[in-house]
């Protein structure tokens, strides 16, 4: 039985950044894992670069039994609409869930709390605490850096698609080598790290 993984999305999402991840789970690991969409709708979303995609399940669907939910970042994050993500949030990390954002939906992490006690990073902190206010506490364990993992939570910046992707795959479980070798291959390019083994 695969183990599902959710990629939440908003309309005007950043379609490169969910990408590296979503390829490499189904390269890397599609006998463990599946990938299945969630968006607050059941409607079209419309990526940055305009693939529209129909979700597969809206927030009053979403299987109990999941292994980790992943927030794709994009244009959209600060609209009032996606509060009604926090309960999605803050269950996942109640259960110990892999939980991940990146971009803008690193800094809405900010918003539902969860990163107060784990090491974290974003695209800015001033920007972080401005939009989180009060419910953000966590600015000594921010790490400017462009991917972080912490327990089962990885925080990521905008330009750090394929950072955010090795460490999901790490909190996945997936074979270290194959990890490096796929990292390597789209870090380095073509000509100069070895074609990675699937």
């Amino acid at each position: 039985m695969k183990k599902t993984v959710l990629f939440v999305i908003l309309q005007q999402y950043a379609d490169w950044e969910a990408a590296y991840i979503s390829s490499a789970i189904n390269m890397l690991c599609h006998e463990q894992y599946q990938i299945k969409t969630v968006s607050l709708k059941k409607e079209y979303i419309q990526s940055i670069g305009g693939f529209n995609v129909m979700p597969d399940y809206d927030l009053n669907c979403i299987p109990n039994d999941y292994e980790a939910i992943i927030l794709i970042g994009g244009m959209t994050w600060r609209n009032d609409n996606t509060k009604a993500l926090n309960t999605i949030v803050s269950e996942c990390y109640k259960k110990g869930k892999i939980l991940a954002g990146i971009c803008d939906a690193s800094a809405f992490l900010g918003t539902t709390g969860v990163l107060n006690n784990v090491y974290h990073t974003s695209n800015d902190l001033n920007s972080l605490k401005q939009w989180a206010g009060a419910e953000y506490t966590g600015e000594s364990k921010y790490i400017a850096k462009q991917a972080v993992r912490d327990k089962n939570v990885i925080t990521a910046n905008g330009t750090a698609a394929m950072e955010f992707a090795k460490e999901i795959l790490n909190a996945l479980n997936i074979e270290n080598n194959k990890i490096y070798d796929w990292y390597n291959f789209h870090k380095l390019g073509f000509y100069t790290a070895p074609m990675p083994k699937m």
